[in-house]
């Protein structure tokens, strides 16, 4: 495999700074809302409905931060970039694009 693993961990860091910047954002607005807030019934309907899709962002967002700190601790393990299903080579690609992944396209 043609894996410039140096270069793929700088993208992985790249990424994790992102995730972790986007994390704290997202943290703020999922904030309880405060009911003594006058904003209006709908308004709180929709504040509330936001904080929902907020939340869901978040739990990906965490999700895709523990990814890649996996796959950051093995980036120089002898089967980084090896499809743990089929056992063929990730396209570098792929791997540039998802570091976090561990299978091919063809096997997600």
């Amino acid at each position: 495999m043609d894996l410039d693993r140096k270069e793929v961990e700088k993208l992985i860091i790249t990424e994790i700074k992102k995730v972790e910047d986007n994390i704290s954002e997202l943290k703020e607005l999922t904030k309880p809302i405060s009911p003594e807030n006058a904003i209006g019934r709908v308004s709180r309907m929709d504040a509330i409905n936001n904080k929902s899709i907020n939340e869901a962002s978040l739990r990906k967002a965490e999700e895709k931060l523990s990814k890649l700190k996996v796959a950051r601790s093995k980036i120089y393990d002898n089967d980084f970039g090896i499809c743990v299903r089929c056992k063929n080579p990730i396209p570098v690609g792929r791997i540039m694009l998802m570091p976090q992944s561990n299978k091919c396209v063809n096997c997600a």
